[in-house]
C-alpha cells in the first residue's frame, strides 16, 4: 500500500472566512437562544408539560446519532481492513467528535438549568438510561481521540486496528444507549419497543455517512483537492445501502406494531390521523428521506455525478430530521394511556393530542449546534492535517492495491 500524504487546508481565502463568519453568527444566535430560554423559562418555547422534548432535542439527537455514524468510514478502514477508505479515516474521526460536541451543547443548553448538569455528573442513578449515556458520551470522546492519536502518530500506527475496534464497539453501544432512551419508556406507547435500538444503529450509519459525504465534497472543493469518481461512488453506494436498511427497519417496526392489537391506535395516529406528524412521516421521512435518495443513487438516470450524490445526501439529512421529529415529538403528542383497559374522564386533556409548534429560540438553538459542529470541523481542518492531498482515482487505486 502506498503512503498517503496529508496536509492542512490553507484557510486564507475570503470564502473560508465568510464561512466561519456565517457559522459564527449562527452560533451566537444559538447561544443567545439558550440564554433567553434559561432566563425566561421554557414557557417562551413551544414546549409544555406534555411536550417536554422539543425541536432542540430533535437536532441534538440527530447530531449525536450522526456522530456515531460518521465514524463508520474509519471503522470500515481499520476494523474491516478496506485500504481504500484509510485516507478518509482521520476526517471520519474528526466528524465523530465535532458532531457529538455540537449535539451535546444543544442538549445541555436545552435543559433549562444547564448548571444542573453538575448534579448529573456527580450523582448517578444507574437505573436511569440517562446516567449510562453520560459515560457513553464522554467515553466516546476519549476513545475516538485515542484512535486519532494512533492515526497521527507514526510510532502508534500499529495500534490503530485495536483502537479502531474499540471505537467501533463503543459507537455501537453508544447508539444503542441513545435508542434505548426511547425504547425503555414503557409508559409511552409510541416508544416502547426493543426495535428502536437497532433502528437507531442503522439510522446512525445513514445520517453520519450523509454528513460525511457532504463535508468531504465541500472540503475537497474548497481546498482545490481532487476527489475521484471511484471513491465518491463507493461512498454513494454505501449510503444507498444504509438508506435501504433504515427503510427496512422502519417497515419492520411499524408492521410489528400493527401486529399488536393494542398498538393499532398508535399506528393509526402516525400513519393516518396524525396531521403534521403523518405528513412528516410520509413526505419527509419516507419520500424525501428514503425514496428520493434511493432513486438518485441507484436509479437509471442517476449517473453518479457529484451533484446527484450531494442531493441524495441532503435528502437523507432532511428525511432524518423529519424521522426524529416524528419519533420524539409525535411520540409525546400522542395521548398517554394512564390506566390501560379503563375508561378515564377528567378536565386535563385526556385523549387529546398535545399541541406543539417550534419557536424561534428552539430553532436557533438547534441550528446553532449544527453550526458549532461545522465550525469546529473547519478550524480543525485548517490546524491539523486531516485531509489527504489528493483523492483522485489514481491515488485511490494505489492505496487500495
Amino acid at each position: 500500500m502506498s503512503s498517503v500524504h496529508y496536509r492542512e487546508i490553507e484557510g486564507r481565502s475570503g470564502g473560508f472566512y465568510a464561512l466561519l463568519g456565517a457559522l459564527g453568527v449562527l452560533i451566537l444566535a444559538g447561544a443567545g437562544a439558550g440564554w433567553y430560554m434559561d432566563h425566561h423559562g421554557h414557557y417562551v418555547t413551544g414546549m409544555s408539560n406534555r411536550i417536554v422534548w422539543g425541536t432542540p432535542h430533535v437536532f441534538a439527537v440527530f447530531l449525536i446519532v450522526a456522530a456515531s455514524g460518521a465514524l463508520n468510514v474509519a471503522s470500515i478502514a481499520s476494523v474491516f481492513g478496506r485500504d481504500l477508505y484509510k485516507p478518509l479515516a482521520r476526517l471520519s474521526g474528526l466528524l465523530a467528535l465535532t458532531l457529538l460536541a455540537g449535539g451535546l451543547v444543544v442538549l445541555v443548553l436545552d435543559l433549562g438549568r444547564p448548571d444542573r448538569l453538575i448534579v448529573a455528573m456527580t450523582h448517578y442513578n444507574f437505573k436511569s438510561i440517562f446516567a449510562w449515556n453520560i459515560f457513553l458520551y464522554t467515553g466516546f470522546f476519549a476513545v475516538v481521540a485515542l484512535y486519532l492519536w494512533t492515526l497521527f502518530e507514526r510510532r502508534m500506527n500499529g495500534y490503530s486496528k485495536r483502537a479502531g475496534m474499540l471505537a467501533f464497539i463503543w459507537r455501537l453501544v453508544l447508539t444503542t444507549g441513545t435508542g434505548s432512551i426511547f425504547g425503555f419508556l414503557v409508559a409511552r406507547e409510541p416508544y416502547n419497543s426493543a426495535l428502536l435500538a437497532p433502528l437507531f444503529i442503522v439510522m446512525s450509519f445513514s445520517f453520519g455517512l450523509a454528513v460525511f459525504v457532504l463535508v468531504l465534497m465541500a472540503a475537497c472543493r474548497g481546498s482545490g483537492r481532487a476527489l475521484g469518481e471511484m471513491m465518491l461512488n463507493r461512498l454513494a453506494n454505501l449510503l444507498g445501502v444504509f438508506v435501504a436498511a433504515v427503510l427496512y427497519f422502519v417497515v419492520v417496526y411499524h408492521l410489528t406494531n400493527l401486529y399488536i392489537a393494542r398498538q393499532h391506535d398508535v399506528e393509526r395516529f402516525i400513519l393516518l390521523d396524525g396531521g403534521v406528524y403523518t405528513a412528516l412521516f410520509w413526505i419527509g421521512q419516507i419520500l424525501v428521506g428514503s425514496v428520493v435518495p434511493l432513486a438518485l443513487l441507484f436509479g437509471p438516470a442517476s449517473g453518479g455525478s457529484h451533484r446527484t450524490i450531494a442531493a441524495a445526501a441532503v435528502c437523507v439529512i432532511l428525511g432524518g430530521l423529519a424521522q426524529i421529529y416524528v419519533l420524539i415529538i409525535g411520540g409525546q403528542a400522542y395521548p398517554q394511556l394512564m390506566f390501560p383497559d379503563k375508561e378515564v374522564t377528567s378536565s386535563f386533556f385526556d385523549g387529546v393530542v398535545a399541541a406543539y409548534a417550534p419557536s424561534l429560540p428552539e430553532m436557533a438553538l438547534g441550528v446553532g449546534g449544527v453550526a458549532l459542529a461545522l465550525a469546529l470541523t473547519a478550524v480543525a481542518l485548517k490546524v491539523l492535517p486531516f485531509l489527504p492531498q489528493s483523492l483522485a482515482d489514481g491515488d485511490a487505486e494505489s492505496v487500495g492495491a
